[in-house]
């Protein structure tokens, strides 16, 4: 991959996206200085066209943009940067510079929780000490508030039907992360069932 600075008058415009939800989170620019520290450190830095100098991305605030996949697109004058974010990327406190929150990239990014509070095994969270009861128990987790939900389905409660909705899909998220699946694996079944 080698991008063209020339096109450009030196500065190539970066996209960068959230790897887990495909959130579009900013746009920087990057000169080939700036492009090389981010090959070789991993983590984003820009040229910042106001401060006249490179600027790594969460220097002062610690919100870091990893890199994942790095994309050039077919002109070779524009890159497309996949990242796990350490934080917000907004210097406004939000995700996305966009400020598009996106109900999807939610449930990436409880996904995303859940793996970290189970794989990192933070004893006093309720997630992972449900995981460690095993398979059964997560199983059958899932299988009460399948059941509350229907319950709650037959009623006029709105508030409590949105709450059992949100207890199953919680579980049933758990309960992939234990079976080994993905969000994006079942998304994958439901899309080839539309064809």
């Amino acid at each position: 991959m080698k991008p063209n600075f020339n096109k450009t008058n030196g500065l190539l415009p970066v996209i960068v996206q959230d790897a887990v939800t495909m959130q579009v989170l900013m746009l920087g620019y990057m000169n080939e200085e700036a492009f090389e520290k981010t090959q070789k450190e991993q983590k984003i830095t820009f040229f910042s066209r106001s401060k006249n100098r490179l600027w790594t991305k969460g220097e002062t605030s610690g919100n870091f943009l990893w890199v994942k996949e790095i994309f050039l697109d077919c002109d070779e004058d524009t890159l497309l940067i996949s990242v796990k974010a350490d934080g917000p990327t907004c210097h406004k406190g939000t995700i996305s510079c966009f400020d598009n929150q996106q109900k999807k990239g939610f449930l990436y990014r409880l996904e995303q929780t859940i793996h970290e509070r189970i794989d990192q095994n933070i004893e006093n969270s309720y997630t992972n000490q449900l995981y460690q009861k095993g398979i059964n128990k997560v199983a059958q987790k899932v299988g009460e508030e399948a059941v509350e939900l229907v319950i709650e389905a037959k009623d006029d409660n709105a508030e409590l039907f949105k709450n059992e909705a949100a207890d199953l899909l919680y579980h049933y998220l758990i309960l992939l992360k234990a079976k080994g699946f993905s969000l994006e694996e079942i998304e994958d079944v439901l899309r080839k069932r539309e064809k």
